[in-house]
C-alpha cells in the first residue's frame, strides 16, 4: 500500500459517518489526515447499492435522516456545495391503524396536535419546550455527559427523557396517540419499561417538527460522498479496500482514531492496551439486531390510509400494546410473529432511485442479537395488514439477517445497528465507565463509533467530539464555543 506521506498527524480507521466527521474535524484544523476504509466504498451505515434489480438504488442500512437534518456538526459544513440535497416528504411519519385511519406527524407541533383530539395539550406539553430550546440544547444533548450551560432548558428535557416510554404513554388517552408514541419510542430498541426510553422519541419528534425526516437525494450514500468530497477538498487522503486487522499495518502517525465497535477496538489495538481495559471492552454488551428487507415494486404499496402516500416513513405495528409487547419479546430473545416494522418509500419522492416508473421500498424489524430467523413473512404480513395487495407488487426482494448485516459491516455485532445495548447501566458508560469516553489507555488512540456518546444515528457528533478531544490532548488545539 502506497501512502502520500511518510508520517501523518492522524489516521482514522473506518469511513462511516463518524469516521468521516472525525477526519474532517482534524483536517480542517490543519492536520494531515489519512482515512482508511475496509470496504471499496466509504459510508459505513450510510451507503446505497443496487440490491434487487439493475438500476434500483437501495439504502443498505440507514435510509431516513432526521438527526442528520438537525446535526450541529453537519450544519457547520458546506455539504450542499459537495452535492448533498435533503428531500423532505410532506408528512414525516404516518402510523396507520386497522381500517383506513391513521395518525401522522406533519409540519409544526401545533399542526400535528390538531389531529390528536383530546391529547393535543399533552402532546404540546411534551414537545414544545424541547423544540423551543433546541437551538440552545442541541449540542448539549448530542455531547458526552457534562455540566450543561443551559441548566433550566436541559433540566426540562432530562426530566422528560429519563421517563420510561410507558410512563410518557400514560399521559395520552387516545389509542391513536399512544400508538404514535409507541412507534417513536420503539426506535430505541428497548422495552418501554426502561428508564430513558422516552429520550429518542422526544428527540425524533423534535427533529420532525424542526426540519422533518428527510431522505438524501440519490440515496444515503450521497451524504457519505458529500462528506468525503469535502474532506478530500481540504487535502485529506483516503485509502479504500484497506482492511486493518492491527494498527501495525498503519503508516506512522501521531494519533489514531477508530470508528469501530469495542470488540474490534480490542482486536485492532489490543496490543497497546493493558489487560484491565481489554477485559472492560470484553464486557461491553450489544443489543437486539434487525432483519432488513429491500423491495423493488411495480407500484407504491397500496396503503389504505391516504396519508401514507405523502409519508416518507411509515410505522407498522398497530396499537401501543402490540408494539410494547413486540419490543419486550425481542429483548427477551423471542421472535415475535407480530413485529414492529419501520417502512420507508423513498422513490415516491426521489425519482432517481429507479430507472423507470417503478419503485423501491425499505423495511426492518427488531430481532434477537445474532438471529438467523427469516422474518420475511412476518414483515410482509404487517405491510399487507395495512396495504392489502402489497405482495402482488413485488418484482424483486433482497433480505439481510443479523449475520449478513455483520458480514457487510463488522461494526454491527450480531446485527446491532445502534452500537450496543442502551439500558441504564450502559447508556452513560460507552464503551467503558470513563470521564473521557473517547480516550483509551494508549494515550494517542481514540474511539468514535456509536458505542461512544452520543450513540446511534447519522449525525457525526461522536466523530466530532472524539476528534475535538484528540486535538486538545495531542495537538494542544482548542475548539471552543459552539460548533
Amino acid at each position: 500500500m502506497v501512502f502520500r506521506k511518510n508520517i501523518y498527524d492522524a489516521v482514522v480507521i473506518g469511513a462511516g459517518p463518524n469516521g468521516l466527521s472525525a477526519a474532517i474535524t482534524l483536517q480542517r484544523e490543519g492536520l494531515q489526515v489519512l482515512l482508511v476504509e475496509a470496504s471499496a466504498v466509504a459510508g459505513g451505515g450510510a451507503r446505497t447499492a443496487e440490491l434487487t434489480l439493475p438500476g434500483f438504488r437501495h439504502d443498505v442500512c440507514s435510509a431516513v435522516h432526521p438527526l442528520a437534518a438537525v446535526s450541529p456538526f453537519f450544519a457547520s459544513l458546506p455539504l450542499q456545495a459537495h452535492g448533498l440535497e435533503f428531500i423532505y416528504p410532506p408528512i414525516s411519519v404516518v402510523h396507520p391503524l386497522d381500517g383506513n385511519s391513521s395518525v401522522r406527524i406533519k409540519g409544526s407541533a401545533d399542526e400535528t396536535a390538531e389531529g390528536l383530539g383530546t391529547d393535543d395539550k399533552a402532546y404540546l406539553n411534551l414537545v414544545q419546550p424541547v423544540i423551543r430550546n433546541w437551538p440552545r440544547i442541541a449540542e448539549e444533548i448530542l455531547s458526552p455527559l457534562h455540566y450543561p450551560r443551559h441548566i433550566s432548558a436541559m433540566l426540562d428535557f432530562a426530566i422528560k427523557a429519563m421517563h420510561p416510554a410507558s410512563v410518557t404513554a400514560a399521559k395520552f388517552h387516545m389509542k391513536s396517540t399512544k400508538a404514535l408514541w409507541a412507534g417513536m419510542a420503539a426506535h430505541f430498541m428497548r422495552p418501554f419499561s426502561g428508564y430513558f426510553t422516552s429520550a429518542p422519541g422526544i428527540i425524533l419528534l423534535t427533529a420532525a417538527h424542526l426540519k422533518g425526516w428527510p431522505f438524501i437525494k440519490g440515496g444515503s450514500g450521497s451524504l457519505s460522498q458529500a462528506l468525503l468530497s469535502y474532506f478530500i477538498s481540504m487535502g485529506g487522503e483516503i485509502k479504500t479496500s484497506f482492511l486493518v486487522e492491527s494498527i501495525k499495518q498503519l503508516p506512522p502517525a501521531r494519533a489514531i482514531v477508530l470508528d469501530v465497535s469495542p470488540t474490534q477496538l480490542s482486536q485492532i489495538a489490543g496490543s497497546r492496551f493493558p489487560d484491565r481495559y481489554i477485559k472492560k471492552l470484553a464486557r461491553y454488551r450489544y443489543g437486539v439486531g434487525v432483519f432488513k428487507i429491500d423491495w423493488a415494486l411495480d407500484k407504491p404499496a397500496p396503503f389504505l390510509s391516504p396519508d401514507c402516500s405523502e409519508a416518507g416513513t411509515i410505522h407498522l405495528g398497530g396499537s401501543y400494546e402490540e408494539i410494547a409487547l413486540a419490543e419486550l419479546q425481542t429483548s427477551q430473545g423471542v421472535h415475535t410473529g407480530n413485529p414492529f416494522v419501520i417502512y420507508t418509500q423513498p422513490s415516491i419522492f426521489d425519482r432517481s432511485r429507479t430507472p423507470d416508473a417503478r419503485h423501491t421500498a425499505w423495511a426492518y424489524c427488531h430481532v434477537p442479537n445474532g438471529s438467523v430467523t427469516d422474518m420475511t413473512t412476518a414483515i410482509e404480513n404487517q405491510v399487507e395488514r395495512f396495504a392489502p395487495g402489497f405482495r402482488k407488487l413485488i418484482i424483486g426482494r433482497h433480505t439481510m439477517n443479523t449475520v449478513q448485516l455483520e458480514a457487510y459491516n463488522s461494526n454491527y455485532r450480531g446485527g446491532d445497528i445502534k452500537g450496543g445495548e442502551t439500558d441504564l447501566k450502559q447508556l452513560f458508560s460507552r464503551p467503558v465507565s470513563a470521564i473521557h469516553p473517547y480516550n483509551t489507555p494508549a494515550g494517542n488512540i481514540y474511539i468514535c463509533y456509536a458505542s461512544t456518546p452520543t450513540g446511534a444515528g447519522v449525525h457525526g457528533m461522536c466523530g466530532y467530539h472524539a476528534a475535538k478531544k484528540m486535538l486538545n490532548d495531542i495537538f494542544k488545539k482548542e475548539i471552543g464555543g459552539k460548533i
